[in-house]
């Protein structure tokens, strides 16, 4: 069965109804600009359900100003190959006007979760995730949507968020996909030059050596977080956060304090005008990078 690509709001509500009626839907809500990463959100929504919608829309409310809204990457043709290869049966591609109809004034937020981290240099991203995310759940109705760990402070907003509003859609998340060096994908890092490339393993170098030094049972936060720090300017990255939180609540923990045996490790960085971020969970994620160079 091929690959059917839709653009009408209604046309996508009602197949995602004809799933239903003979299955349990999976939903994968990305930007587009897809790489291996995202193939594996699909590969794991095939896994939990029978037929598997991936949502392609660049969202201008979750970028804030001076941002990369008009350069960031955009190949629809591309993605629905890519997708379609992975085990798609649908696609949504919208319109801004559609998803954003004239004179709409409405927005998504949730407190708490969206203060730390991201939110700090990025104050209106969540609102602008949390908003788009709750739209498309209500266009493609009961499913099972899968996000990825990379971005897990938003993993664990958009969770909070469908608790809350009681949306019957069950939110799954699935391990940061990386390079064979460690490089977490992204879509960002086609902006990358090859040197630039070379800088941003700076990042999984430091997550690496947290992680090697949580399991032999450091749990000094400042620690901990000096490591990954110092493994940012080694690299020339300009540090945006690197932070340890409460893996749950995304509480930032002092510098002072001891972490739990399981906590959030999660850094933002800019390379070059590339901003990039990473994460692990101490105590649960493997070391980027399986060993020191």
């Amino acid at each position: 069965m091929s690959i059917r690509v839709i653009h009408d709001l209604e046309e996508f509500r009602a197949a995602c109804e004809d799933v239903r009626r003979g299955g349990r839907l999976g939903l994968v809500p990305t930007m587009g600009a897809l790489h291996r990463g995202h193939l594996r959100l699909v590969e794991r929504a095939r896994e939990l359900a029978d037929v598997v919608a991936v949502t392609i829309f660049v969202n201008p409310t979750q970028f804030g100003a001076n941002e990369d809204l008009d350069r960031y990457p955009r190949d629809l043709e591309g993605d629905v190959a890519k997708v379609e290869s992975a085990g798609a049966r649908l696609v949504f591609a919208p319109s801004v006007s559609a998803m954003y109809p004239p004179g709409e004034r409405t927005r998504v937020r949730v407190s708490g979760l969206t203060q730390a981290l991201c939110g700090e240099s990025r104050p209106t991203h969540f609102e602008g995730v949390t908003t788009i995310v709750t739209k498309l759940f209500s266009v493609a109705g009961p499913c099972t949507a899968v996000f990825g760990r990379k971005d897990y402070q938003q993993l664990k907003v958009i969770q909070r968020m469908t608790q809350d509003l009681l949306l019957p859609v069950q939110v799954v998340g699935e391990r940061t996909v990386r390079e064979g060096d460690g490089l977490a994908l992204s879509s960002r890092n086609a902006y990358l030059s090859a040197e630039q490339r070379e800088s941003a393993l700076g990042i999984a170098r430091g997550l690496s050596r947290a992680v090697r030094a949580h399991h032999r049972g450091e749990r000094s936060v400042g620690v901990l977080v000096d490591m990954v720090e110092s493994s940012l300017r080694e690299a020339g990255l300009e540090q945006d956060y690197v932070t340890l939180t409460d893996a749950d609540t995304i509480a930032p923990l002092s510098t002072k304090e001891s972490c739990a045996d399981r906590a959030l490790l999660a850094v933002a960085a800019k390379c070059g005008q590339t901003r990039l971020i990473d994460n692990v969970v101490l105590g649960e994620d493997p070391a980027p990078i399986a060993e020191e160079a």
